[in-house]
């Protein structure tokens, strides 16, 4: 009721509505390849690629082809997958170390001779096991003399760094050689197996655990993934002192709390401020002044820990909403709805269809977080986010460049927030000038999202 009451003046200073409705491509409830051992590689471009492997030297009809990923003689590709945490105990160690070898690959001899692609490995039986597919185009043995020196010096790969060599057959046809290395030059073949093209899954293989990974569900979620890494991270301590002195399950005071959701540039800080002082507003930011210093930490680490982080931080904002709204209107800017769609667009990769259905549960909010009254998102267009970044100068996370470079990401961020907060949903066409909220058309749009309230 509270948001209700509030919203006759808001479309009166923001303009007449109309509705935004988000398209995902439905699918069924089953992802992946039922009994299958697949690979997706993400090309340049966003395009995902499709194989499996087979023991046999016939296959399927139409499977033959190469999968684009593989470069035609005279070059080689190889691949290294980090074996999935058998544990929860495990997986901030190997996220840290696919991090670690990340840039091990990116830098030096190996980063400038070869191009390095994200490789997922999915099986019916396991967590899907984030990877890389190196190709290098000029082949030499110093390609494949650094990899193994690389993989041999990470003590979380053992007992037996494993690495995929792809050769073609005397036919033309791919096969895969899975080597062990063990150490003083020598290497152990383990299988040998033929590359076969694979049709797209129904859905984005990552989607069934991006719950586990990227999209907390609770604060105990959240804070299990910083117990882990107290005797990595010192500031992971720090963080959860924080949010033990935070009240669990937070209630919401008698006024009204509003969030204020956008890429940088869309105008956010005009219309934030504009409402706080039309509403005489207690202001708060997420993630709080109380964990800002360590943003740059955790903006260092693998999704898994990074994401963990930020949704701690709205957990103590939430703390802070709770407090504030006894006494005043709160308005917040940025809030879990970020935190969300930033994990989401970044661990799902390709195109915009590959997004998980809309009734998907990672959209679901989580049930112990306190809930906001309105949520304004902000949207421009790119012309004009790029205008109004110019000449800022501001420190932005890497997150924040990747959205500016990669259009398709945009895109992603954009539908993901419409997607979680599109049960009530009216799009304003706005333009900011200086204090002011002027409406236009085609300049921006503010969606008003007004979500259910619980109880």
């Amino acid at each position: 009721m509270l948001c209700r009451s509030i919203l006759p003046s808001l479309l009166l200073a923001y303009g007449s509505n109309r509705m935004a409705v988000p398209l995902v491509r439905r699918a069924s409830a089953q992802a992946g390849w039922p009994g299958q051992l697949c690979f997706a590689v993400e090309l340049t471009g966003s395009d995902l690629v499709y194989f499996t492997l087979s023991g046999s030297s016939q296959c399927p009809a139409g499977s033959d082809r190469r999968p684009q990923c593989f470069l035609p003689a005279p070059g080689r590709c190889y691949s290294v997958c980090i074996p999935a945490a058998t544990q929860k105990s495990s997986r901030v160690r190997a996220a840290r170390l696919h991090r670690h070898l990340e840039q091990k690959l990116s830098q030096g001899p190996l980063g400038a001779r070869c191009k390095v692609l994200g490789l997922l490995s999915c099986s019916p039986d396991r967590a899907p096991e984030k990877g890389f597919l190196i190709q290098d185009p000029q082949p030499c043995p110093e390609t494949e003399r650094s990899l193994e020196e690389l993989f041999l010096d990470q003590p979380e790969l053992l007992p037996a760094p494993e690495l995929c060599v792809y050769e073609a057959g005397e036919h033309g046809e791919l096969w895969q050689s899975l080597w062990a290395l063990r150490g003083t030059g020598s290497k152990e073949m383990l299988r040998r197996a033929r590359v076969l093209a694979v049709a797209e899954p129904q859905l984005h293989p990552a989607v069934s655990h991006l719950r586990s990974v990227a999209v907390f569900a609770s604060l105990e979620a959240a804070c299990g993934v910083l117990e882990e890494c107290t005797s990595l991270i010192p500031e992971a301590k720090a963080v959860l002192d924080l949010v033990d002195k935070c009240p669990k399950h937070p209630k919401k005071g008698e006024f009204p709390v509003i969030v204020i959701e956008g890429l940088d540039a869309t105008g956010k800080t005009t219309v934030t401020q504009s409402v706080k002082d039309s509403l005489n507003a207690c202001l708060l930011r997420s993630p709080p002044a109380c964990v800002s210093e360590w943003r740059k930490t955790f903006d260092d680490e693998p999704t898994l820990i990074r994401r963990a982080f930020y949704a701690l931080g709205n957990y103590i904002v939430a703390s802070e909403i709770a407090r504030e709204s006894t006494k005043t209107p709160v308005i917040v800017d940025r809030y879990w709805h970020s935190t969300a769609a930033y994990a989401i667009a970044t661990e799902i990769s390709g195109k915009l269809q590959n997004l998980p259905q809309v009734h998907h549960e990672v959209y679901q909010w989580p049930e112990d977080l306190l809930r906001p009254d309105l949520v304004l998102l902000l949207t421009v267009s790119p012309e004009e986010r790029i205008q109004r970044l110019q000449g800022r100068g501001l420190e932005r996370t890497r997150e924040e460049v990747a959205l500016e470079a990669n259009s398709l990401f945009r895109q992603k961020y954009v539908l993901i927030m419409k997607i979680i907060l599109c049960l009530s949903v009216s799009v304003l066409s706005s333009c900011c000038q200086g204090e002011n909220i002027l409406p236009v058309t085609g300049e921006a749009e503010i969606c008003l999202l007004i979500p259910e309230v619980a109880g």
